[in-house]
């Protein structure tokens, strides 16, 4: 099969990609030089997309009770269960939990269906966790959630400032846009304002280290200087804007002092800050979920375009603000009305007016009067008796929201719960009554939308495993078995496209941004062989710059905000984001060798002085718990978190590291316009573990470690599985565990012990190869991981069991380049010989850093190491 120009299923940044079919279930992935969104470039998930393709712990048909089931049969109950409910309780029994990763068209039919047919707005997803903020703060100043400008702007911006977003791991690709940018331009300036010095802090010229949660104090003081130095632009504010003069009235007490005693800055960094942003027209402010996921989320974002509006700097090349959207189709999902509280094509539920448009585009007979259950709601109301149907589809809540076990028992108290997804063994897959197969990446076919407004397909590449089904094909069957299906006759996404299309056409005529209206008559092999298309259709990319908001009057509005008081409550402040090689719950990251070698367990970044306070080493477990819960993870000992603070990742779940599961502590606060959880605002309090034994193992195949009374965490490795252990109590046996544990009972054995150290060390042998490997001890163990990698791979025992490198062998040490296997050791040789003295020339040496480009913060600090060891010489 020749290459597929698809669409990237990670972040909002929306990368094309060039797929090729190997013919063997897998294929080769390059960017598409030709999408405008990446040119060509990919971070390094984007890179291992091939590895991802296999079909290890796929769901490949349906389930009833865990037992293989006909589709018939399964929709047949689920229609059952769901008409029972309604009858005997009323829609809002009913509930849809969805996802930013599935298809606009999927999202739509699942949309139509429930706020149309079931009559309920119960249908929320996952998006709520990361942009719903954004979204409640545009439609509070603009009328509708419209982004205002494009990725173009960031390159054309003189000042880039990035709010709470962490771009260089989190959208690696409009990270590197802006990088080539400021190296063509030198003059462009990049401030960072987070509480962590980030990697993306490696191309800023200024880095503000606020408090968490000060923002809006931050952005008040900008505005307030604005209006004192004069910098308002009274023309634009008097023709487009209302709300100005409650707005400055409400920022004016805020001034340098105020704010930088408040966020934690010194006078000079607040004074500098609105210098660069006041003295240079052409600004972009970017935020995401540093903003977003706050219980004061929505304040924060108006009050950053609070500042634009007063200026003006809205709609025009290389300026506004820009929200990065978090999922590659949260944006998709919004359009759609894919949110509790919205409509389709960007119409509001309040509104009898939109109701009643979209009700006659549906010919809805049950439309819904009113928004549903938010994300946090929904779930409470599972546990309280009240949603008796919940259908789950392309997400993991038991691992993704806040206070997660609670989340679990939900699940487990709801009469009848469904999830449709690709595995089998997520953890929220082994709590449903019915499990649907859905495709995958590679395997469905429709359209996403990025964060700046473009949709672009996704195209299938792979034949569909097993009885896997698309989301929409299962929910259209649904509503026909319910009785609906003269209205959900669709036979391919191209039909649900065009319907798409044409009811935001019809939104258009009633004033709405949201315009594809001109789409609606598109032929199968046009939609086919669609190119990305920026919205609105046939209009201007950019929004605002002469007015036009999407208000009653016309004009955008600022608003009064008032920040929150600084949190000094107990404890540590306990923030929790993604890293740079993993994606949510890795259901599909944690199936690629290369991105789970740079961090393979789940950890915890803590500052010097609180590790110090605590007795903590680095690389120590160490126990975060608060009165909700507790999770086990490495000790990361660093001054890139802040005193006072931590750093949790949210990604590791209970099928790789049972104990490192962070959202169990994250309490469930919410911010009250947008229904967004604070999932960076909870407290927890850690200290050292001391475990009996630590270990290191390798398999061949999944070691089964549910034997391990500690702490565990497994991560995929070329050709076999790694994991790293520890347990509260030595086994009397450690020949017994490792046979146990591998799954080898009668494999020959090769031991190294040295029982006055208490360290063993066993290889399992099958036919000559070496099967798997266990490395024991009272301390850490003392193995070169990336030697035993290369060891085990080659069936080399006594190399293997020695731990560590001959002279003729060089350790590469931890990969920091995971396109091309690059070791910190090597790296470091290189610098320290004089062979490499620059990233370029790293690059140039070894190849690091020159596919994705994601490690280049991670160079620079090691390049930045070797120079202050040479200075301290």
């Amino acid at each position: 099969m020749s290459c597929v120009r698809t669409t990237c299923p990670y972040c909002g940044v929306g990368c094309g990609v060039l797929a090729t079919p190997d013919g063997q279930g897998g294929a080769t992935i390059q960017g598409d030089p030709d999408h405008p969104a990446n040119f060509g470039r990919l971070c390094s998930k984007g890179s291992a997309l091939g590895e991802t393709l296999d079909l290890e712990d796929r769901l490949l048909e349906p389930r009833i009770a865990g037992t293989p089931a006909r589709w018939d049969a399964a929709l047949d109950l689920m229609a059952s269960k769901m008409r029972a409910a309604i009858e005997t309780h009323g829609p809002d029994s009913v509930a849809i939990y969805a996802s930013g990763q599935i298809l606009s068209e999927d999202y739509y039919v699942a949309n139509k269906l429930m706020k149309g047919f079931v009559g309920t707005g119960n249908i929320d997803t996952n998006s709520r966790l990361c942009m719903a903020s954004s979204v409640a703060g545009h439609k509070r100043a603009f009328g509708t959630d419209t982004v205002p400008g494009t990725y173009e702007d960031l390159e054309l911006a003189d000042t880039v400032v990035l709010v709470g977003s962490n771009l260089a791991w989190c959208h690696p690709v409009i990270y590197q846009r802006i990088a080539a940018a400021k190296a063509e331009r030198p003059g462009m300036k990049v401030v960072v304002i987070d509480p962590r010095r980030t990697a993306t802090c490696d191309i800023a010229d200024m880095h503000l280290r606020v408090r968490p949660d000060t923002d809006s104090a931050l952005f008040n003081g900008l505005l307030a200087r604005i209006q004192d130095l004069g910098a308002l632009d009274a023309d634009y504010v008097n023709r487009h804007v209302s709300g100005a003069s409650e707005a400055l009235d409400a920022a004016s007490t805020w001034t340098r002092e105020k704010v930088a005693e408040t966020c934690g800055l010194s006078n000079q960094e607040v004074d500098a800050f609105f210098k660069l942003w006041i003295g240079r027209e052409k600004v972009v402010t970017v935020f995401s979920q540093g903003v977003n996921q706050s219980g004061a989320g929505t304040d924060k974002v108006n009050a950053i375009i609070n500042c634009h509006l007063a200026t003006g700097r809205i709609g025009r090349a290389g300026m506004g603000p820009f929200s990065v959207t978090g999922q590659p189709n949260a944006m998709g999902g919004r359009e759609v009305g894919g949110l509790a509280n919205m409509l389709a094509a960007h119409l509001d539920m309040e509104n009898l007016d939109h109701r009643n448009a979209v009700a006659d585009f549906w010919r809805a007979p049950n439309m819904a009067v009113a928004g549903g259950l938010k994300a946090v709601d929904l779930f409470k109301a599972c546990a309280e008796g009240r949603i008796k149907f919940l259908w789950i589809i392309s997400t993991n809540p038991v691992v993704s929201m806040p206070d997660a076990d609670a989340v679990s028992a939900a699940i487990r108290a709801c009469d009848f719960v469904v999830v449709s997804d690709t595995s089998a063994v997520t953890d929220t897959m082994k709590l449903a009554h019915v499990q649907l197969p859905a495709v995958g990446w590679g395997e469905k076919s429709g359209t996403v939308t990025n964060s700046e407004r473009r949709i672009s397909r996704q195209r299938a590449f792979l034949p569909h495993p097993g009885e896997a089904k698309p989301d929409w094909w299962a929910i259209t069957q649904l509503a026909h078995r319910l009785g609906w299906g003269d209205a959900f006759p669709y036979e391919s996404p191209a039909d649900i496209f065009r319907e798409h299309a044409g009811l935001s056409g019809v939104a258009a005529k009633m004033g709405r941004d949201f315009d594809i209206g001109a789409l609606s008559d598109v032929n199968d092999a046009d939609y086919a062989d669609m190119d990305p298309v920026q919205w609105p259709v046939g209009g201007s990319p950019r929004f605002f710059a002469k007015g036009g908001f999407f208000t009653a009057d016309g004009r955008g509005r600022m608003l009064p905000i008032t920040p929150p008081e600084v949190d000094r409550a107990p404890g540590l402040r306990l923030n929790t984001g993604r890293v740079r090689d993993q994606w949510h719950t890795m259901t599909r990251t944690g199936k690629s060798p290369r991105l789970s070698a740079h961090l393979a367990e789940p950890f915890a970044e803590i500052h010097p002085s609180d590790a110090t306070a605590r007795g903590i080493d680095h690389a120590d477990l160490i126990r975060v718990s608060n009165a909700r819960g507790t999770a086990i993870v490495r000790a990361l000992v660093t001054d890139r978190t802040a005193p006072g603070e931590i750093f949790v990742p949210m990604h590791w779940t209970a099928q790789f590291s049972k104990a490192g599961r962070v959202g169990p502590l994250v309490p469930p606060v919410t911010d009250p316009f947008s229904g967004q959880p604070a999932l960076k605002a909870g407290r927890a309090e850690v200290a050292r573990l001391n475990p009996a034994w630590h270990g290191f193992a390798i398999s061949r195949k999944k070691p089964d470690v549910g034997a391990i009374d500690g702490y565990w965490a497994l991560a995929k490795s070329e050709g076999c599985w790694r994991a790293e252990l520890a347990g509260e109590n030595a086994p009397e046996d450690w020949e017994a565990l490792a046979r146990t544990m591998f799954g080898a009972p009668d494999a020959q054995l090769a031991i190294v012990s040295d029982p006055r150290r208490g360290i063993t060390r066993i290889a399992l042998i099958e036919d000559g190869i070496v099967v798997a490997a266990l490395f024991a001890g009272p301390e850490p163990v003392e193995v070169s991981r990336a030697h035993a990698l290369t060891a085990f791979a080659a069936s080399n025992t006594g190399s293997l069991l020695a731990g560590r490198a001959g002279a003729d062998q060089p350790d590469v040490g931890p990969i920091v380049c995971v396109c091309f296997n690059v070791g910190v050791n090597t790296i470091m040789a290189a610098i320290e010989s004089g062979e490499a003295c620059s990233v370029a020339e790293i690059g140039t040496l070894l190849s690091a850093g020159t596919n994705c480009g994601s490690c280049r913060p991670e160079l620079n600090s090691l390049l930045a190491k070797a120079s202050q060891k040479v200075a301290a010489e």
